[in-house]
């Protein structure tokens, strides 16, 4: 039971028979936000909905290129999703630059890309390079150190490695999910009111199983009503009783649970047997 879509928030992939998965992660304040626009207006349209949701969140950063990939994903349930490693340029002594790396696309491993960077220098399909440090680390978070050469074009290395590493890398939405036991491709309002529809069904359920609680304690509690206005023959019952069974079914034989109709005015609405729990919790009544 869920309090939040975590299909969406965390995202999921993978790969069944003849069918593969893509959901990308979203924000969670995002999510909730768009939810709730939901719940307010079930006839909300795609667009109020991505007033709230404006797109996939992802844990490594970078930055998403082009909106026709995040429309189509959200329309339709498939959609491919540009997304670019954030870097800046740093200026150092002696006429040199760097490249910083940021932050780098989802699901990009940071040592196959510096790797792959410097296969690509070797080969030279990526000229001006001269060192390439990693001083990434868990207090500053990820930062690449692509060192150029004096005379390299700090714009024109940086688009050689957009076209031809991961620096630029797509994700493909594909937003299948079992629904029902069943596959589908949903859009992203459909995901939200399966959620919806999901949480009603948890909060009715939730709210059956403790009004049948509450019925069961207030059963017990008419048998101890019985019980405390009658309390001298009950325990004359357990006293002349041989067995705890035997005691049990005296109860039962000789008091009736009463209930009345709109008060007591009105006459008797239901008159029935003490029923077998409520003489069992009779029975384990403690003499204080």
């Amino acid at each position: 039971p869920t309090r939040f879509p975590t299909l969406l928030v965390n995202g999921t992939q993978g790969i069944a028979v003849g069918m593969a998965t893509n959901i990308p992660p979203h924000n969670l304040g995002e999510v909730i936000d768009g939810m709730c626009c939901l719940i307010d207006n079930p006839e909300a349209d795609l667009q109020e909905i991505c007033e709230h949701i404006k797109g996939p969140d992802f844990p490594t950063g970078g930055t998403i290129y082009g909106l026709s990939g995040i429309v189509s994903a959200y329309n339709t349930g498939r959609g491919k999703i540009k997304v670019r490693a954030n870097t800046h340029i740093e200026e150092r002594g002696g006429n040199k630059v760097s490249i910083i790396v940021d932050e780098i696309p989802y699901q990009v491993n940071k040592a196959r890309l510096i790797e792959s960077i410097a296969d690509l220098h070797k080969d030279k399909r990526i000229e001006g390079l001269s060192d390439i440090d990693d001083h990434s680390s868990d207090r500053i978070g990820i930062r690449v150190d692509i060192s150029l050469k004096r005379d390299a074009n700090p714009h024109v290395v940086l688009n050689q490695l957009y076209k031809y590493t991961d620096m630029q890398a797509t994700c493909s939405a594909i937003m299948l999910a079992l629904v029902n036991n069943e596959p589908k491709v949903l859009s992203l309002p459909q995901i939200l009111d399966v959620y919806i529809d999901h949480q009603k069904s948890v909060i009715y359920r939730r709210t059956q199983f403790e009004l049948e609680k509450a019925k069961a304690r207030a059963h017990i509690v008419e048998g101890y009503h019985i019980a405390i206005d009658n309390i001298d023959r009950i325990v004359e019952i357990m006293k002349t009783s041989k067995s705890i069974p035997e005691a049990k079914e005296r109860l039962m034989a000789e008091f009736f649970t009463v209930t009345f109709k709109d008060g007591f005015e009105n006459g008797l609405g239901n008159v029935r047997q003490l029923s077998d729990a409520q003489a069992q919790a009779i029975v384990e009544m403690t003499l204080g």
